[in-house]
């Protein structure tokens, strides 16, 4: 991974799972289900570069959920916050 990379995950959004199960944002922010193209389009939404990688979280790694690589020099926490508030619910 090169410098200024951020490697973000569809669990850090899901409002089923708790902080230990991988969950990185409030409830309230979170949203039931996220997948790969939720986290693409607030990305977009946002202006951010990225790019999809077939990988999976550690902790959840029979789900294959995949992965985004963003480029972003400032913290994690405030590009997961950003991409937070850009997800959309699903009806």
């Amino acid at each position: 991974m090169a410098a200024g990379e951020c490697i973000i995950y569809p669990c850090y959004f899901n409002v089923a799972y708790s902080r230990a199960e991988g969950r990185r944002v409030p409830r309230s922010l979170g949203v039931k289900g996220p997948v790969l193209t939720d986290l693409e389009r607030a990305l977009k939404r946002s202006g951010i570069a990225y790019r999809v990688e077939d990988h999976h979280h550690p902790a959840h790694w029979t789900r294959r959920e995949g992965r985004i690589i963003a480029e972003w020099t400032e913290s994690k926490e405030i590009l997961i916050r950003k991409i937070a508030q850009k997800l959309e619910v699903r009806k």
